[in-house]
């Protein structure tokens, strides 16, 4: 009887049925516990890399290929959390084609803790990234006041540090000779050509002065007539005959008028450095600026425009076919366009020169040229603000220190890279 009984009981199927099945629902939630901490450990270690690569882009052409690996796993690891994943490895390759790229992967594997029961130790992660330069080689004309009004509130100080930040942003990003090229035109009311250039054929010697037609000069220029000793001349020329002093059209050796008219301005201004890749002259450059003179935006923007050429007077090295090239102009300024070589100061000589100005920002940005401007403190935001290639090209800098923040964005801009896959 009782051994019948024994046979007939059931009680115990549905916990023999749960305990069956238990393990592998236990599995199945686990291995989603799992799965969710191997997407996030890729999904993390995809990000590492791509900062990791963009970190990598001002660097790599300085570097060997061991350093280049060495310099990917140690960035790589400050941006990937310990823990995430065990036996991680970084490698880093950068090559020059038409532009440069920088290729990198990494990985590693993830413990698993619930698979792990159903025999699956690790599942093993891989990520790749590319951070890639356009092809586009570029050229930068920096047109920068050195008028009186520089020296106050640490304006040229600031000018300095951020116009050197500027050059080792862009040298940094030079991946080749030739990739980018640099100007620096120091400009207040005239600006300075070199007096190296006293027998150029541009120059026109038949005598200056802010009333071209007057036989004495104010403002403590002196007149200049054909045949006098140039040796005294200090190199510098103010604007052009009109119409032509908004151009950057050749000069003609047989033409006046066409020609840059030698100016003995008592403020002239440092030198101009024409376009080079050579950093450590730019930077000699930028050291030799000082702050006097009055404002005439106008020179500076028109000179900036001309280093950018490859014609007379100050030719630009020539452009390989083979590249495509973005020229631009940074304008920076501290105040109102108050003379002009066609006029004292004053506000009917100020709107005149920012009429010349404007025309001269519409050619250039017409001819293919992206234009940046720069406010420092006061002046007219109008005029400057719509020479910019847009709103965003504009920065209005309220102290010494923003000039600093304003270069270091406008530098972003220039060498922007980009995540290429």
């Amino acid at each position: 009887m009782g051994t019948r009984r024994f046979l007939a009981c059931r009680d115990g199927n549905v916990a023999i049925t749960f305990a069956v099945c238990l393990v592998p629902l236990l599995v199945g939630i686990g291995a989603a516990v799992d799965y969710a901490r191997l997407a996030d450990a890729r999904e993390v270690m995809q990000h590492s890399l791509d900062a990791t690569v963009l970190a990598l882009s001002s660097e790599a052409a300085k570097l060997t290929e061991t350093e280049l690996d060495a310099r990917a796993d140690q960035i790589f690891h400050v941006n990937f959390p310990s823990g995430k994943a065990e036996g991680v490895t970084v490698s880093a390759t950068f090559t020059k084609a038409n532009g440069a790229v920088i290729s990198a992967s990494a990985s590693g594997t993830v413990p698993m803790t619930f698979l792990n029961l159903v025999g699956i130790t690790s599942e093993t992660l891989a990520v790749q990234s590319k951070s890639a330069w356009s092809s586009k080689r570029l050229r930068v004309a920096l047109a920068l006041d050195n008028t009186g009004s520089m020296a106050y509130s640490g304006k040229m100080s600031a000018l300095k540090t951020a116009t050197n930040n500027l050059i080792d942003q862009l040298q940094s990003q030079s991946t080749s000779d030739g990739d980018i090229y640099v100007s620096i035109i120091p400009f207040n009311r005239d600006v300075n050509v070199g007096k190296s250039n006293k027998n150029a054929t541009w120059l026109y010697w038949g005598g200056v002065c802010v009333n071209y037609n007057s036989s004495t000069c104010d403002y403590g220029e002196k007149l200049y007539p054909y045949g006098t000793d140039k040796s005294k001349w200090n190199g510098c020329v103010g604007d052009r005959e009109k119409d032509y002093d908004i151009s950057v059209s050749v000069p003609d050796a047989n033409k006046y008028k066409t020609k840059f008219f030698v100016d003995q301005y008592s403020a002239c201004p440092s030198a101009l450095t024409p376009m080079t890749n050579d950093w450590s002259a730019l930077k000699s450059a930028v050291t030799a600026m000082t702050s006097n003179g009055s404002t005439n935006q106008t020179i500076g923007l028109v000179w900036a425009w001309q280093s950018l050429q490859q014609t007379s007077p100050i030719a630009a090295p020539a452009k390989d076919i083979n590249f495509e090239y973005q020229d631009a102009i940074i304008l920076l300024s501290d105040g109102d366009n108050t003379e002009n070589r066609f006029g004292g100061n004053g506000k009917s000589s100020a709107s005149s020169v920012d009429q010349r100005m404007t025309l001269v920002c519409n050619a250039a940005k017409s001819a293919g040229v992206t234009i940046y401007t720069v406010l420092v403190i006061q002046g007219n935001a109008s005029v400057l603000k719509s020479c910019a290639s847009s709103d965003d090209n504009y920065f209005n800098a309220a102290t010494a220190g923003d000039i600093i923040t304003a270069f270091g964005a406008i530098g972003d801009k220039l060498s922007a890279l980009r995540i290429a896959q």
